[in-house]
């Protein structure tokens, strides 16, 4: 057995699908975002033994996930928005899915009740050729990280 056949290599970040609705909405070439955090509440009573305070759970937090992509004609995520925008509550489930190199599935990311909050356009000029990039910024109530396979 060589010794390589024991590895266990990390993934690499470069294979992944964004998912939200009934079908893709658009090819992402970066997510950023997939954040989850607490507060700790400070807790002592007169009766404790010990001049300290207890760590008590507190209320968790995610923060907003952002979504870049280079502009085409898909106008998915505008007419999402416009949606949001105009009072209409379009929130939706969504699964961010990262593939190894076979591109299988490896692990998912469970966005729950996720809107879109922010467009934004990387901007215009005349003398450069990169290429015009679309940030969106989704705000949800919820991920959960689970294994695939």
């Amino acid at each position: 057995m060589a010794a390589t056949d024991n590895r266990n290599d990390p993934f690499r970040s470069f294979n992944f699908v964004v998912d939200f609705g009934d079908d893709t909405i658009a090819g992402f070439t970066e997510v950023t975002g997939l954040t989850a955090d607490g507060d700790a509440t400070d807790y002592r009573e007169g009766t404790d033994k010990f001049n300290n305070v207890r760590k008590l759970l507190g209320l968790r937090k995610y923060s907003n996930i952002q979504l870049k992509r280079g502009y085409t004609r898909n106008d998915k995520m505008w007419r999402w928005y416009a949606a949001t925008a105009n009072g209409n509550n379009d929130r939706r489930d969504g699964i961010i899915t990262l593939q190894d190199e076979q591109h299988r599935p490896v692990l998912r990311w469970r966005v729950k009740a996720a809107w879109l909050n922010k467009l934004e356009t990387s901007g215009f000029k005349a003398s450069a050729s990169e290429v015009l990039i679309e940030t969106v910024e989704l705000v949800h109530e919820g991920v959960l990280m689970e294994a695939v396979g």
